[in-house]
């Protein structure tokens, strides 16, 4: 996929031959200033001195080495991540959209912490158009990016929105009912190595949807809750037929409580004091049951269950919109670069 106007073939360099690879180095002994820091998970501090003042592409020495950023302006890095500079017959952008069509897990070097090498990044071969082209190219890809960030604020905006209403209206209230005497707990045996990657119905781990079944265990609203390991204490709405992993509480109300408005509750609910286990973590709902949140009368619980549902759902679509944002920058790259 090309723009009309361009129709000269592109040129194979190996990656050393268009760029120079420079080192991270450790910022402790700086103080703090209006310079950031990068590591491979971006951003960390700010301090007082750079490494490289201009355009560069960032990519992971060790650890998270398959997400390439851009940047233009001072930095510094540290050791964990190259920066790119010296750029020759290709652009900072166009090199940065280029690293986002490398699968740079090919090339780790290292059986623990995925890990990279300055010498295996300056022989992999790139295709590289005119610097028109270039241009052309990157501004679109850019300019999606700067829809995608634009995306993902509306997003934390809303999410941020939520959790205030949540603490203000809910938690912040003076705690009057025991969680176990507005829901009932209920638990499955079903392990994750019986799931199947296609059927009839959606089977709920603890990062969502893991897989699917032919046969539905339960059907209708209910509160799902993560009972073990990392991600213990989080809290997802389910509806419908599905079926759920052992790892997870479903938890459904009791005559005369609104299922929503508990769901909203138990955002705002502090798991941490009910964890147990080193290893991995656990909750039992035997135990946060005992706890207490606030529960106004059925009519209150409806409304702010309502207008907090308002806003779920427009995070919902606004995720859908981000999501296909995604999608249409991966097609691109895959079409528009070689």
């Amino acid at each position: 996929m090309r723009f009309p106007e361009f129709t000269e073939e592109w040129r194979e360099y190996a990656i050393g031959n268009v760029l120079s690879i420079g080192n991270g180095r450790d910022y402790k002994h700086l103080h703090n200033g209006d310079i950031p820091v990068f590591g491979t998970g971006g951003y960390m501090t700010s301090v007082d001195d750079f490494l490289y003042d201009g355009e560069s592409v960032f990519i992971g020495r060790k650890g998270t080495i398959n997400k390439p950023l851009y940047y233009n302006g001072k930095f510094w890095t540290v050791d964990t991540l190259f920066y790119t500079h010296s750029f020759v017959n290709v652009l900072p952008k166009f090199a940065y959209c280029l690293f986002q069509t490398i699968n740079w897990l090919k090339y780790n070097e290292a059986s623990g912490v995925p890990s990279l090498s300055k010498a295996t990044i300056e022989k992999i071969k790139v295709r590289v158009p005119s610097m028109d082209e270039q241009g052309k190219l990157s501004n679109q890809l850019f300019l999606l990016d700067k829809r995608i960030e634009v995306q993902n604020k509306i997003i934390e905006k809303l999410e941020t929105l939520i959790k205030g209403i949540i603490e203000t209206v809910i938690s912040s209230q003076k705690p009057n009912t025991f969680i176990k005497n507005c829901l009932e707990c209920d638990s499955s045996t079903l392990q994750e190595s019986q799931v199947a990657e296609n059927g009839a119905y959606p089977v709920y781990g603890a990062t969502g949807i893991s897989g699917y079944t032919e046969t539905a265990d339960v059907n209708g609203e209910a509160i799902l809750i993560t009972k073990d390991g990392s991600g213990v204490g989080t809290v997802k709405f389910a509806d419908g037929e599905y079926s759920y992993i052992g790892t997870l509480n479903r938890l459904i109300a009791r005559e005369g409580y609104c299922l929503k408005y508990l769901y909203f509750a138990l955002q705002g609910f502090c798991f941490e004091p009910y964890k147990t286990g080193m290893a991995i973590p656990h909750i039992y709902f035997k135990d946060y049951g005992k706890a207490k949140i606030f529960c106004p009368t059925i009519e209150e619980q409806s409304i702010i269950a309502k207008s907090l549902s308002v806003i779920e759902n427009k995070i919902s679509v606004e995720k859908q919109i981000l999501f296909c944002n995604q999608l249409q920058k991966s097609y691109l790259l895959s079409q528009m670069l070689i």
